[in-house]
């Protein structure tokens, strides 16, 4: 008698099953992500303040960076931000380092995963170059104030590993509740889905 396969799909709260190998946008919930992302923690947690700062918090940044890098971008854009990390409502934010020891299968796990997200928020599944290249400057800049205000980098070595992030020193970032890291992204989903 062989052992059943291993379970790869997870139960989520809105009661939907997120098969991982073959997720389906059907099973994807905008608060399914929202609760998810406001619950894990940016750079492993290792964050100055009182509480983590997540993953919510940072896909907000990243959204409002691309607003201000490009600011007559499609609206389809601005949610393709919002949402450029949805994958770890499920996943978890594993840290640069970690994915490069994991490797391939990491990464195409979390593709599939966020082909559906998008499909379910009627998003092409890969974004144009464009877009790509947009969401990965805002990426970069957000993971520069983030490590340079929260996570106990020098500046030296944040530009080294993100670039920099000139003008944008009327950026403060705190973390908060991760309630209200939730409440604020469905808010901006809300305001940009409309």
């Amino acid at each position: 008698m062989t052992a059943p396969a291993p379970r790869a799909w997870q139960r989520m709260l809105s009661g939907r099953r997120l098969d991982l190998l073959d997720p389906s946008p059907l099973d994807v919930e905008i608060e399914d992500i929202a609760h998810g992302l406001s619950r894990v923690a940016r750079w492993n947690g290792q964050t100055a303040g009182d509480w983590a700062y997540t993953v919510a918090q940072h896909s907000l940044l990243v959204e409002d960076l691309v607003g201000r890098f490009r600011p007559k971008a499609p609206t389809a854009w601005r949610l393709a931000a919002l949402l450029h990390d949805a994958p770890e409502y499920v996943i978890g934010d594993l840290i640069t380092p970690f994915k490069a020891v994991v490797g391939q299968d990491y990464k195409a796990l979390e593709k599939r995963l966020m082909q559906a997200i998008h499909l379910r928020f009627s998003l092409p599944p890969v974004p144009p170059k464009q877009l790509a290249a947009l969401i990965k400057r805002a990426d970069r800049t957000a993971a520069y104030l983030e490590a340079t205000q929260l996570a106990g980098f020098a500046k030296t070595d944040a530009r080294r590993f993100f670039g920099r992030a000139e003008g944008l020193d009327d950026l403060t970032l705190t973390p908060c509740p991760p309630a209200e890291a939730k409440t604020q992204f469905l808010a901006r989903y809300a305001a940009l889905a409309g």
